[in-house]
């Protein structure tokens, strides 16, 4: 094969690399579709737990298939003591991603299914993981701020105990409605990174543990799931002050990003490998974020997210990624900076975990060609 011949699509741009019907962008709407439903109007209409049950079902529970589904994913919250016991013996200096990572590989290897890869069996280990994440990221953020540690609580919804866990109030309606939405959109995008990187590793026939493990690597990095960090550094770098006019925060903004792309700054949050027309999920994203910046009065926050989008929509034409909005709204609901990645993480564990189920059952082994370009044979 000769390289001069051989057309290569660096980062698979372009490239269909097998069916899927967990989710599409469908480019007529440009809306998500999980399973076919718009998620806009999932996020608006269902619960997280609705949406994990149809990425991992197809269709949406009936109401007595949602109740024990409810029942069951409670029943799954709480961490063994062996497992807060390694997270223990990391540093409060290891990223939380680090921590997300040997999480996910403790929780394997310590699960009474391991060894097993059935559909049956794969699906127990997705709800285990999906009921147990809450409390690794609530669990590593109190620890880090020196803070009891709490139990998860039955009487909670997914959300509302997954923001009791971390911050030891109930949390208001809007603020568990704020933060569902978030986990909705956050949940699936078909073969991005992550989910590739899954789909790549249950190929091979490995287990579940490991492929969310290596999902967990590709999310950290901050071309992909490390963006909605990204964006609160920059928040920070222009400045964050509490109460400042709407008007002075988005001035400050405006020129700060200016500067930024008159020295050829990358400014992460903005852009999409798939959406050209901006990305699908803002616009539910930004309601929420409105209610949160409403709901605590933090105008200033606004300011600064109008100005840094109205500047690159006017010098580039580039419009907000999901990680724009989400990220204000979880440093509004009380979290630290670097737990955002792993926020994310809780969530896209119900995709990753939708697409192992389906690599698994029509599985063929992920192997492309490459193009060699090094030295021509030689001898010794």
């Amino acid at each position: 094969m000769s390289i001069s011949t051989t057309e290569v699509y660096k980062g698979l741009a372009g490239v269909v690399a097998d069916y899927t019907s967990v989710s599409k962008v469908n480019p007529d709407t440009n809306s998500l579709l999980y399973r076919g439903y718009p998620v806009q109007e999932l996020a608006a209409r269902s619960s997280f737990e609705e949406v994990a049950y149809l990425l991992w079902n197809g269709e949406l529970p009936t109401e007595v298939e949602l109740d024990r589904f409810k029942s069951d994913e409670r029943a799954r919250r709480a961490l063994e003591p062996s497992v807060k016991a390694v997270i223990d013996s990391l540093p409060t200096s290891t990223h939380p991603m680090d921590v997300c990572r040997t999480a996910a590989s403790v929780l394997g290897a310590r699960h009474p299914l391991a060894e097993e890869s059935s559909a049956a069996a794969n699906l127990i280990k997705a709800k285990d993981l999906f009921a147990a994440f809450p409390a690794v990221v609530a669990y590593d953020q109190r620890r880090r701020r020196g803070q009891d540690i709490l139990e998860p609580r039955e009487d909670l919804g997914y959300s509302a105990n997954f923001l009791w866990m971390t911050f030891g109030e109930e949390p208001a309606a809007e603020v568990v409605k704020a933060f569902d939405v978030s986990m909705i959109l956050y949940a699936e995008h078909s073969f991005n990174a992550s989910t590739f990187t899954a789909r790549v590793v249950t190929s091979s026939l490995s287990d579940l543990h490991s492929a969310v493990t290596a999902a967990i690597g590709a999310l950290k990095g901050p071309l992909h799931g490390g963006a909605n960090e990204a964006v609160m550094h920059t928040f920070d770098e222009i400045g964050i002050r509490p109460q400042e006019s709407l008007e002075e925060a988005a001035s400050r903004a405006k020129a700060w990003m200016e500067q930024a792309l008159a020295n050829k700054k990358k400014v992460i949050g903005f852009g999409h490998r798939v959406y050209k027309n901006g990305d699908s999920r803002v616009p539910t994203m930004k309601a929420a974020l409105d209610d949160m910046i409403a709901h605590y009065r933090r105008p200033e926050l606004l300011g600064l997210y109008n100005g840094l989008e109205q500047a690159m929509d006017e010098a580039k034409g580039i419009k907000p990624n999901l990680d724009y909005p989400a990220g204000p709204t979880y440093h509004l609901m009380g979290f630290d900076t670097q737990m955002f990645t792993p926020i994310f993480v809780a969530s896209r564990i119900t995709g990753w975990t939708a697409h192992i189920l389906e690599q698994s059952a029509s599985n063929s082994l992920i192997r492309p060609l490459s193009a060699y370009n090094g030295v021509e044979q030689r001898s010794l």
